[in-house]
């Protein structure tokens, strides 16, 4: 069964295609088909000017109209879709989505950041890991980061903060900002043990990939922050050819580490782990639970 999602977020637009069949133990297996990239960038509008600019929304419709066809020629019969943080803080962001129906036939649905936070979950990582420990989602995106944290086979809690890359570097995250979400960590975690993180979104992704570390095996706080000092001393244009990246990940990945970073300091958190799942991982997951509940009615 081929199942797609489509993820509108504050940086790039992503298309994943995956093909759900299941193991010999029954349990649902997730294979990547495809998945396709463009970095819109939504968020510089929205986090400078409030709205989106005609030319990015532009970009937008021609972007979904390609995804479109994409999913035809796979011959892809059930879809979710999903619109964050630029899209909710953009003052035409119903309108832009309301356009993209009208000229594409695909509704896009607006989610809040607790839905996204939800959808993350539902890759459903921790409860492969170590029971007695606990473990919080850390998705680091263009204009938001989502926490979930799940301990002894039970969700705690999810919320969403306006903090995000694009967001960082638009100046529009203030000090406030950050002693919110740490006060929200500290008090939320205080009672539970050890912590493990785990990592989200394509700029911790890369650096996993950079580290050249064995799949399953975590990154480690101090290696972050060499990796945030490391970058910090080149220019955008320089880590693109230093490092290879493309223009749209040199300039976030600073700011996405300086995230990563400050969550584990501040709640001594010495591990994370990159299992390279995301919102359109969520959405795809979700989209088979649905489908399953409808077919078992």
């Amino acid at each position: 069964m081929k199942l797609a999602a489509i993820d509108i977020g504050s940086n790039a637009a992503r298309l994943l295609i995956s093909e759900a069949s299941p193991k010999p133990s029954g349990e649902m297996d997730f294979t990547k088909v495809n998945l396709v990239r463009v970095p819109l960038r939504l968020g510089i509008d929205v986090f400078s000017h409030g709205a989106i600019s005609d030319k990015r929304a532009d970009s937008l419709v021609n972007t979904i109209k390609a995804y479109k066809l994409l999913l035809d020629v796979y011959e892809v019969k059930y879809l979710k879709t999903a619109a964050t943080s630029a899209m909710r803080d953009a003052s035409n962001g119903k309108q832009i989505l309301e356009r993209v129906k009208s000229e594409t036939g695909m509704d896009i649905r607006l989610i809040t950041g607790q839905e996204e936070a939800s959808f993350i979950y539902e890759n459903h990582i921790a409860e492969n890991l170590d029971k007695t420990k606990g473990y919080l989602y850390i998705d680091v995106g263009g204009g938001s980061t989502e926490l979930t944290f799940f301990s002894g086979n039970r969700l705690v809690f999810k919320e969403s903060f306006n903090i995000g890359t694009i967001r960082l570097l638009q100046h529009q995250v203030q000090e406030s900002h950050w002693q919110q979400m740490k006060d929200f960590l500290k008090q939320q975690l205080r009672a539970y043990g050890p912590v493990v993180a785990i990592g989200s979104g394509g700029n911790i992704n890369k650096i996993f990939s950079m580290s050249k570390k064995k799949e399953g095996k975590p990154l480690t706080l101090e290696q972050l922050k060499d990796y945030y000092k490391e970058f910090s001393n080149f220019t955008v244009e320089e880590r693109i050819h230093v490092y290879n990246l493309r223009e749209d990940r040199a300039d976030v990945i600073v700011p996405a580490l300086q995230i990563y970073v400050n969550v584990m300091r501040w709640m001594e958190i010495g591990e994370i782990f990159v299992p390279k799942i995301g919102l359109a991982d969520g959405l795809v997951r979700s989209l088979y639970s649905e489908i399953s509940k409808l077919s078992a009615t």
